[in-house]
């Protein structure tokens, strides 16, 4: 199967499982243009595989991978190198003034910048965890990651 109709098939079940709740808020409100091709990108990569170093859905996607592939696809915006290095780009942005194709970036190692994930609005984001080996959403208020928040960054303005 073609990346293309994988990814229209992922596209597809995330917006049917999204019709069970409300979309989120920033998004339905006129976000831009490129965060919305950057969220719905990112979000057709929900369940993709996790792979350390994995740089494309085909072979498996680790949370810097998933990062650069959707920035690359969506709008030609090259991130590159670890979550580390990604966050000495762009700009800071408060956790209450975080728009959909933010980046988020945790502390998950001990150590600065070990993890990144894409904002998709209403406290909710996209990333590949190693834990359980698919890209999945969780929530910045909630659960394991949300004591684990550092920054948000734009890439985008």
């Amino acid at each position: 199967m073609s990346l293309a109709h994988r990814l229209l098939g992922l596209l597809a079940t995330a917006l049917l499982a999204a019709c069970a709740s409300a979309p989120p808020a920033d998004l339905s409100h006129g976000a831009s243009g490129r965060r919305a091709d950057v969220v719905m990108l990112a979000l057709g990569l929900v369940d993709t595989g996790y792979r350390f170093g994995g740089r494309n859905p085909q072979a498996g996607l680790d949370c810097s991978g998933m990062v650069a592939y959707v920035f690359d696809h969506a709008m030609g915006l090259r991130l590159s190198g670890s979550a580390a290095a990604i966050a000495r780009q762009g700009h800071g942005v408060d956790r209450h003034h975080l728009q959909p194709a933010d980046l988020v970036f945790f502390n998950t190692l001990d150590r600065p910048y070990s993890h990144v994930g894409i904002y998709i609005g209403d406290g909710r984001f996209v990333h590949a965890p190693s834990t359980d080996g698919r890209v999945r959403i969780d929530s910045l208020d909630r659960g394991w990651f949300a004591s684990r928040f550092e920054e948000g960054r734009s890439y985008l303005d």
